[in-house]
């Protein structure tokens, strides 16, 4: 399997282990699901009766009154009360094998390879970190919605990129199930590409 580069029209030879994949659609609904559930906070408390402040006696007697019973004014039928079914923080994890997560990624790259969404390059970078400049760069390459894969992100493709909406600069160690999928096409330098075989093959 190989592609060609968009600068130079060279052919890059593309590792099986890593793009030669069939697409695992239950897998990589799975990685993605996963990978969202982990970065929910969780943090989301609220105070149930026995957390609100108050209500440790009875508001009035049990009998001869005319009114309901009532225990404490902290209840959740009461202003002021307790939430009935209290939220509380909690873990959204969901445990995914290493395993299945390099699979979902080998099965979405090789999709990209499949599609003609994986757009290669010998090298990418931009002289200033100005944005027009990276602009002007990907419209040379008809690119608009795409995440730009290079060994190393330096100070002028991070300032360049950081403004722009539908583009992303990331690191082959970045690379995640939601990034790869997130944009239209995915730009990848041939550096970038041998250290993601590297991980994948």
């Amino acid at each position: 399997m190989e592609v060609r580069t968009v600068d130079s029209g060279e052919a890059v030879q593309l590792a099986e282990g890593a793009f030669g994949a069939a697409f695992n659609e239950p897998l990589v609904h799975q990685a993605v699901t996963a990978y969202l559930a982990g970065g929910r906070a969780g943090t989301k408390a609220q105070k149930s009766r026995s957390d609100v402040r108050g209500g440790g006696a009875k508001p009035w007697r049990q009998k001869g009154t005319g009114r309901a019973r009532a225990g404490s004014i902290r209840s959740p039928l009461w202003r002021g009360g307790g939430v009935t079914f209290a939220a509380r923080p909690r873990n959204h994890r969901q445990k995914l094998n290493k395993k299945m997560y390099r699979a979902a990624m080998r099965s979405i790259l090789s999709e990209l390879v499949r599609t003609e969404r994986l757009v290669v390059m010998q090298g990418f970078a931009i002289e200033a970190p100005k944005t027009r400049e990276l602009v002007a760069r990907l419209q040379e390459l008809d690119l608009s919605s795409v995440l730009i894969v290079v060994p190393e992100v330096n100070r002028e493709l991070g300032l360049a990129a950081r403004n722009l909406v539908g583009v992303d600069v990331v690191e082959p160690h970045e690379l995640n199930p939601v990034n790869l999928l997130s944009r239209d096409k995915v730009l990848m330098t041939v550096e970038a590409l041998r250290k993601v075989e590297e991980w994948l093959a």
